[in-house]
C-alpha cells in the first residue's frame, strides 16, 4: 500500500551534488515526488510503499556523493499531498533559523580534468566543476545554496552550460557554480609589459616566467597567492623580502605524487590526506635539506597538490616539479581577495599579477595538517574544511566564542553543533581584526545566528576579550588552559573529568601569572590547577617570547644565580654584557618580569643555550629547529623533580650546561631535552592519578603541535594504561581554543 512519506536528511547536503542524487535515486526506484533545499536541510517527498522506501533510503545512506556527510535521515509518513505526477526538485525555500552544513571548497575532480582536454567549450577552461567538485564555501553568500546566493550570480549561463545543469543525465545538473570559456569567469594576467586575457597566452608567459626566476601573484580559491620556483633559492629570497617574512617555511606545491615522493617521504595516512578532495598542505619528512630560503633548515615540508584545475594547466606547461604557493599577503596581515589590492600591492614587486573575474565572497587560507601515530592533526583548520561543524553532546545554541588573540578563530553555536570560522590571525594587526569583525557578521548572517551569550578568554588586552565586552551581553570568561583541555573533551563528546596537560606558550591564569605548562583536573564545568611547571621571571614579558636568549638567561638565573655569568657558554659571548645585566637587573628588581610556568618558553630556553637560536625570525622557529635536531635513536634522558605540586626543571639545566660545555652534540641535547619532557609528564599524570584515580588524559596546547613530542608522550601514556584524548577535529594550539571557550560556556550556562 503507497503512502505519503516525507524524508529529512541533516548534514553536509548543499554544494556536494545531493539533490540530483537524490533526483537519479528517485529515478531509479521509479518513484514520484519532490526535492528541495531549505536552510536546514534537504526535504524530500515521496509517494511510495514501505519497501521501496526502506531500499530508497538505503541508496542515500549508502551511496551519497562523496564530499557529502549525512549527520541523520529522519523518515515520518505525512498526510496526503497533491498527487504527484512525476520525481522534480522544486525551488529552495527557508523556513527556519536552523541552518544545513555549507559545504567546504572541492578540489577538481578527475572527470572534470577530462574535460578541459575534450569538451570543446572547456578546453583549458581554468574553472570547469561539477556537482562533485570546485568552489563552494569560498563562493557562498546566503543560504540555501543557490547560484543567486553565491558569487557565481553575475555570469549567466550559455545554452550549453544551461542544458546540463537541467539535464538529470549529466554529472553537472544543479551544480551551481556550472560554467564554460563561452559564459563564466576569466583570468587575466598583468604585466609592466602587457595585460592578456586569452588562457593559452597567459599559461605561456606564466610558464616562462617561473621556469627563468621570476615571481607571480596568482588568484587562488580564497585568495592570492606568491608563486615562484621552489627550487630557485633566490627566488624564494625575493618572496621573503617583499612580504617582510624572513624565516617562515614555505608551502610548496609538486606537480604530483611522484615528484612529491622524490623530495620527501610519504606514509598511507599522509598520502590519504595529501590526494583527499580537501587538499590540504600536509607536513613531510623530507629525504634530503632544502635550501634554507625554503624552509629555514628544518627537517619538514609542507606539501600539497594541485586543487584548481589552473595549477593541472600551469604545471602542464611547466618543466617544473615544484612551485611555492605562500598566501598573498603582506606579514602578518590577511590573505588579499580584492583584485585591485593585489594589483596595486603586487603589481611592482612580482612579474605579473594573474586575476580573475569572480568574486572571493569569502577568505579562506589553506589548511594545513600533520600525521602522528596515523592520526591527522590540524595545524591550521581553513580551506577544504570550513565551515563543517564540530559535533557536540551538548547544546551551544546561541553561544558566540571569539576565541584567542593568536591564531585566531571564532565559533558559533547552532545547536549541538560549533560552526568554526576559517583561520583568522593573529588580532594585534588591524586589518587582521577588521577581517575578524567582518567574518564574524557573515557567519551570523550565514548560519542565521544572534548571539545570547559570549565566551571570551580571561586575558583582559585580547583584542578578542575587548570585542566580547563590547557586545553588550552576558559574558562568561574562559580560562586559556582550561579552553585548551576543553576543546579535547569536546571533540569527543567526553563528560567526565581527566587529567588535563594543558601546554603552551602563553595564558593568563587565575594568578595573574603567565600559564603555559599546566597539569589541571577538570571536566566542562571547571578545573583545579594541581601542578606546574615552576616559575621562573619572563624577562621583558611579550619579548620574549622574540629573543628566546632572554628565557635562557632567566633560566640559568633561576639555576645557578648570577655565577652563570663566570660560564663560557658559546650564546653568552654573543650577546651584549649591558643588556644581559639589564635583564638581570630587571629579574632581581622584579621589573617587567612576571612570573610564568609556560613550557613554549622552556623550549626558547633551551633552544637559546644550545645555541640554535636566540631571536625568533618567525614564531616558534626555536623549537622547530630543535625538533628538528633530535637524534632520534637516543633514549637518554635529563633528570627532573616533581615535588609538591612543582615541576622543576632545574636539574635538567644543570646537566645540559655540562653538555653545552664539553661540546656535546646539540642532537644528543635535543633528544635528551624531548625525552626528558616526555618522561616528565607521564610522571606527573602517574602521580596525579594515583590520588585522583582518573585514567584519562586530555592533551593540548601548542606544544602538542611538536610531533615527537604528542608521539611519545601519547604511546607512553597508553602503553601505562592511560586513555589518551588528543585534538583531532580542531588545532591543538590556539585555532582551537574557540572550540573550547564554547564547550565550557555552554556547560556553565546550563548549571547556572
Amino acid at each position: 500500500m503507497k503512502k505519503y512519506f516525507q524524508i529529512k536528511v541533516a548534514g553536509l547536503v548543499q554544494g556536494v551534488g545531493f539533490r540530483p542524487f537524490v533526483y537519479r535515486m528517485a529515478i531509479k526506484h521509479k518513484l514520484s515526488g519532490t526535492v528541495e533545499n531549505r536552510n536546514d536541510g534537504v526535504k524530500i517527498v515521496v509517494y511510495t510503499d514501505e519497501k521501496t522506501l526502506q531500499d530508497f533510503v538505503q541508496d542515500i545512506n549508502t551511496s551519497a556523493p562523496p564530499a557529502s556527510m549525512i549527520f541523520s535521515v529522519d523518515v515520518t509518513e505525512i498526510a496526503a499531498v497533491n498527487p504527484f505526477s512525476d520525481f522534480s526538485i522544486v525551488k529552495s525555500a527557508s523556513v527556519s533559523e536552523e541552518v544545513t552544513e555549507v559545504s567546504p571548497d572541492i578540489a577538481v575532480c578527475s572527470d572534470c580534468m577530462e574535460d578541459i582536454a575534450s569538451q570543446p567549450n572547456r578546453i583549458k577552461y581554468p574553472f570547469v566543476n561539477c556537482t562533485n567538485c570546485g568552489p563552494r564555501f569560498t563562493i557562498i553568500t546566503d543560504l540555501p545554496y543557490d547560484r543567486e546566493k553565491t558569487s557565481m550570480h553575475p555570469f549567466v549561463m550559455c545554452d550549453q552550460c544551461k542544458k546540463e545543469y537541467t539535464d538529470i543525465l549529466d554529472r553537472r545538473f544543479h551544480a551551481q557554480p556550472v560554467a564554460c570559456n563561452d559564459c563564466g569567469p576569466q583570468y587575466t594576467m598583468k604585466s609592466t609589459a602587457q595585460s592578456e586575457t586569452n588562457i593559452e597566452d597567459i599559461l605561456t608567459h606564466a610558464a616562462r616566467l617561473l621556469e627563468q626566476g621570476d615571481v607571480l601573484a596568482i588568484k587562488g580559491l580564497g585568495g592570492y597567492f606568491i608563486c615562484c620556483d621552489a627550487q630557485n633559492e633566490q627566488a624564494c629570497l625575493r618572496i621573503r623580502n617583499m612580504k617582510n617574512r624572513d624565516g617562515k617555511p614555505f608551502a610548496v606545491m609538486f606537480r604530483d605524487m611522484e615528484s612529491l615522493s622524490k623530495f620527501a617521504k610519504v606514509s598511507d595516512a599522509e598520502k590519504e590526506l595529501l590526494t583527499s578532495w580537501r587538499r590540504p598542505i600536509v607536513l613531510l619528512k623530507q629525504r634530503e635539506m632544502s635550501h634554507p630560503a625554503l624552509n629555514s633548515g628544518l627537517d619538514r615540508i609542507g606539501c600539497m597538490l594541485p586543487y584548481m584545475p589552473f595549477h593541472y594547466l600551469l604545471f602542464d606547461k611547466l618543466q617544473l616539479p615544484a612551485l611555492v604557493m605562500t598566501s598573498g599577503n603582506i606579514s602578518e596581515e590577511p590573505i588579499i581577495i580584492d583584485d585591485s589590492l593585489a594589483e596595486s600591492t603586487f603589481g611592482p614587486l612580482t612579474s605579473g599579477v594573474l586575476s580573475y573575474n569572480r568574486a572571493i565572497a569569502n577568505r579562506c587560507d589553506d589548511s594545513v595538517l600533520f600525521v602522528v601515530n596515523e592520526k591527522a592533526r590540524f595545524i591550521r583548520r581553513s580551506r577544504g574544511y570550513v565551515p563543517n561543524p564540530v559535533r557536540l553532546s551538548i547544546d551551544v545554541e546561541g553561544i558566540l566564542a571569539t576565541g584567542p588573540e593568536l591564531k585566531n578563530t571564532f565559533a558559533l553555536g547552532k545547536g549541538q553543533q560549533a560552526i568554526l570560522s576559517q583561520h583568522i590571525g593573529d588580532l594585534k594587526n588591524l586589518e587582521t581584526f577588521e577581517f575578524y569583525t567582518e567574518t564574524i557578521e557573515r557567519f551570523s548572517k550565514l548560519f542565521r545566528f544572534k548571539p545570547k551569550l559570549i565566551a571570551s578568554d580571561l586575558h583582559p588586552d585580547y583584542m578578542s576579550t575587548a570585542f566580547a565586552d563590547g557586545l553588550n551581553l552576558p559574558v562568561i570568561r574562559v580560562q586559556h588552559h582550561h579552553a585548551h583541555i576543553a576543546s579535547c573533551l569536546a571533540e569527543a563528546q567526553y563528560d567526565g573529568k581527566v587529567i588535563g596537560v594543558s601546554f603552551d606558550g602563553t595564558g593568563l591564569g587565575d594568578d595573574q601569572a603567565i600559564w603555559g605548562g599546566e597539569f589541571l583536573l577538570c571536566d566542562l564545568a571547571g578545573y583545579e590547577r594541581i601542578a606546574h611547571l615552576e616559575y621562573v621571571p619572563l624577562p621583558g614579558g611579550d619579548h620574549a617570547a622574540k629573543e628566546p636568549w632572554r628565557m635562557a638567561i632567566s633560566y640559568l638565573n633561576a639555576t645557578f644565580g648570577d655565577a652563570f655569568m663566570g660560564f663560557d657558554l658559546p650564546f653568552l659571548r654573543t650577546l651584549d654584557r649591558k643588556k644581559v645585566n639589564l635583564l638581570l637587573q630587571g629579574i632581581t628588581q622584579g621589573l617587567n618580569c612576571p612570573p610564568t610556568s609556560s613550557a613554549g618558553r622552556l623550549f626558547d630556553a633551551v633552544s637559546a643555550l644550545t645555541g640554535i637560536c636566540l631571536t625568533h625570525s618567525f614564531e616558534a622557529e626555536g623549537p622547530m629547529l630543535l625538533e628538528a635536531m633530535i637524534k632520534k635513536d637516543c633514549q637518554e634522558t635529563y633528570p627532573h623533580e616533581y615535588k609538591n605540586g612543582i615541576l622543576s626543571f632545574s636539574p635538567m639545566i644543570m646537566e645540559m650546561v655540562n653538555d653545552v660545555l664539553f661540546k656535546t652534540p646539540s642532537e644528543i641535547i635535543a633528544a635528551r631535552f624531548h625525552n626528558t619532557l616526555i618522561n616528565s609528564i607521564v610522571d606527573v599524570c602517574e602521580s596525579i592519578a594515583a590520588t585522583s584515580g582518573l585514567r584519562t588524559v586530555a592533551l593540548s596546547g601548542g606544544v602538542f603541535m611538536n610531533a615527537y613530542i604528542l608521539e611519545h608522550t601519547e604511546k607512553q601514556l597508553i602503553q601505562q594504561g592511560f586513555r589518551v584524548l588528543t585534538n583531532t577535529q580542531v588545532p591543538a594550539n590556539d585555532g582551537g581554543i574557540a572550540l573550547g571557550q564554547l564547550a565550557v560556556a555552554a556547560t556553565i550556562s546550563q548549571l547556572k
